[in-house]
């Protein structure tokens, strides 16, 4: 009883002095550290076959996964995007260690490289992060942190450039269809006979940088990620999603009024984890990354009871 009555009053008090925030914890989906190639038999698929590196890791590890990208290329000399599907929910956080080399240029341009996305039980196994009901994207572009999403199948291509947003609940809310939180209208450009579209949330100040110092780019860092579907309140979205990224434990991005969905789609959740680097203009240079100790969970500070894995697709894939 004097325990529980301690660990209650600690509780309150951690809660008044902003040391923990009640409702922001949750259940490991799945980790990867890594370890061996073995990642099928862990429920990864698509590429299955990523290159390993036992020379740079973390500390207490022996690989990590790594990303070597040749001048010119679009994609690391392993080829396409590793995936895992995970125990359905309305909101990830991901926890991961990322090294960058000292010669790391990114993509030269205001996009790319892309590096991790989730996706939704609106989209198939093998459907392509471009082209979706909801991608979310979580990448450094020129050393800057980058969350960002595109909803290009939601988009209402009978009203491309129209504020769609007090009118219907069918439209994009990353582009072409009106501003739905605040945070601009986004990109919105056609792809074909389909239209694509695009919202960041990107850091102010470069986090990831050139020159050594506590933010040197060739040094192991850790990132952390949240992102919390809005509601839907009397069939329509509200204004209360989560976006929130921290480097080496301090917050950079912070906002909780974002819109992720409509009432469209009032049930969609996440549940598929996509690792997919990929620089569309091409590698400017030779330069490789590393990722070392994954977690996905539900939330910050998430326990260590981990559910059975889903099954993996067979019979498919996508370039």
């Amino acid at each position: 009883m004097k325990s529980a009555l301690k660990q209650s009053i600690f509780l309150f008090t951690a809660i008044c002095l902003g040391w923990a925030n009640p409702g922001f914890t949750g259940t490991v989906l799945f980790q990867e550290n890594f370890e061996d190639a073995n990642l099928q038999n862990r429920g990864w698929y698509d590429n299955t076959n990523p290159r390993l590196s036992s020379v740079e890791r973390v500390a207490n590890s022996t690989k990590s996964l790594e990303f070597y990208f040749a001048k010119g290329a679009i994609m690391p000399a392993e080829g396409r995007a590793m995936r895992k599907k995970f125990q359905e929910s309305d909101s990830v956080y991901i926890k991961y260690y990322v090294k960058y080399s000292a010669n790391w240029e990114g993509s030269n341009v205001a996009y790319h490289p892309h590096e991790f996305y989730l996706l939704t039980n609106k989209d198939g196994d093998w459907t392509g992060p471009a082209y979706t009901r909801l991608t979310v994207y979580l990448e450094q572009n020129e050393g800057k942190a980058l969350i960002g999403i595109g909803d290009g199948v939601n988009v209402d291509v009978a009203n491309i450039g129209k504020d769609l947003t007090k009118v219907t609940e069918k439209r994009g809310v990353a582009g072409c269809n009106g501003d739905s939180d605040g945070y601009g209208k986004g990109d919105c450009y056609a792809s074909g006979s389909t239209y694509r579209n695009g919202k960041i949330w990107k850091s102010s100040n470069i986090i990831f940088a050139d020159a050594k110092g506590p933010n040197y780019k060739n040094d192991w860092h850790l990132v952390e990620a949240y992102v919390k579907l809005n509601s839907i309140v009397n069939g329509k979205a509200a204004k209360d999603g989560i976006v929130q990224y921290w480097f080496d434990g301090k917050p950079v991005l912070d906002y909780k009024n974002v819109v992720f969905r409509t009432g469209l789609h009032p049930d969609i959740k996440f549940n598929q984890f996509i690792i997919g680097p990929y620089i569309g203009v091409g590698s400017p240079v030779n330069q490789t990354f590393w990722v070392d100790n994954l977690v996905v969970a539900t939330g910050k500070n998430g326990d260590d009871t981990i559910p059975a894995k889903p099954r993996a697709p067979q019979g498919f894939r996508i370039e």
